[in-house]
């Protein structure tokens, strides 16, 4: 398949799989209203907050899959990923004002505990959530896993913790209500603010890592430095630069050859080696620089000072 259409076929999955969270998380939330003005449950409360929350997030991955499927033009010359990278940036800043809200209400219960009324309707109702936020995560692991995808990731991220809080909000019912544990629907509800921060606080920090260009990790690193050493006209690697941008990898780096290879002869080479990288890296943006062997650039990075692996030219 060429670029071209692994990227068409890209925008195809995730369009889809971030629709489909849409479809979900309108459904849902008409449901868990309900279930919510009938039990009167905090924990039910908490679970109905989160699913509105759902839907604003997914119509806002929906949003940034759109716009990182666009190709890149004259303003942004290395495409839209990152949009991305803001809409789950964006899913985060909603989930932590859901988990602050619903620690607010289970905080106020807790002071006035008051049983919620129909449990049986509130487990009747997170079981159905649960089956169906299954079968969307599931859809969403797939569409993960072929397009590498951080919008969706992040939105099965927060799907995944929607099984958590239905298993919550089942217990919370169970043992106030109907085991007559007073307090428990507000502890849960608690419980569940707390798991919802956390979960915010690490897929933020994914989102502002991708934002700000890390580096990849060493592994990563010495994967690309070892394959481009490997060519026996490279004699050595150094200034290799790493980021990803939406499911996009770019790598940068510049090697030495001998200082008398013609260009023709150079240019072939680098050929050789981008296309050893891109078997590695698939879909990865190279740029390579040749250097005659020894030269020292005047701005080296210090991270990349003495770990070029020099080759004998003898």
């Amino acid at each position: 398949m060429t670029a071209t259409g692994a990227a068409v076929d890209r925008a195809a999955v995730t369009r889809r799989a971030a629709l489909a969270s849409v479809a979900l998380a309108t459904s849902l939330l008409s449901l868990k209203a309900w279930a919510a003005i009938q039990t009167g449950s905090v924990a039910m409360l908490g679970s109905l907050a989160d699913t509105a929350l759902d839907l604003v997030a997914s119509l806002v991955t929906l949003w940034g899959v759109h716009i990182a499927a666009q190709p890149a033009d004259s303003n942004h010359r290395f495409g839209h990923g990152k949009a991305e990278a803001l809409a789950a940036l964006f899913q985060t800043m909603l989930i932590s004002v859901s988990a602050a809200g619903i620690a607010w209400r289970a905080i106020a219960r807790l002071q006035d505990p008051v049983p919620p009324e129909a449990p049986e309707l509130g487990i009747g109702v997170s079981l159905v959530a649960m089956a169906a936020t299954l079968a969307l995560v599931a859809y969403q692991r797939r569409a993960v896993k072929k397009t590498g995808s951080l919008a969706i990731h992040t939105d099965q991220l927060h799907y995944q913790s929607d099984l958590l809080l239905n298993s919550a909000v089942i217990a919370a019912l169970a043992l106030d209500s109907l085991l007559g544990f007073r307090g428990a629907d507000a502890v849960f509800g608690l419980i569940i603010a707390a798991y919802l921060g956390w979960g915010a606080f690490g897929a933020a920090r994914h989102a502002i890592d991708m934002l700000m260009d890390k580096e990849w990790d060493d592994d990563r690193r010495e994967r690309v430095k070892a394959i481009v050493a490997a060519h026996p006209a490279v004699h050595g690697i150094h200034e290799l630069k790493t980021r990803t941008s939406g499911a996009t990898d770019f790598i940068q780096f510049h090697v030495w050859v001998e200082p008398e290879m013609t260009v023709r002869a150079a240019h072939e080479v680098m050929d050789q080696i981008e296309d050893s990288v891109l078997a590695a890296f698939p879909g990865a943006e190279v740029l390579i620089h040749v250097d005659p062997a020894g030269h020292s650039e005047r701005y080296w990075s210090a991270m990349d000072k003495g770990h070029a692996p020099a080759k004998d030219t003898a």
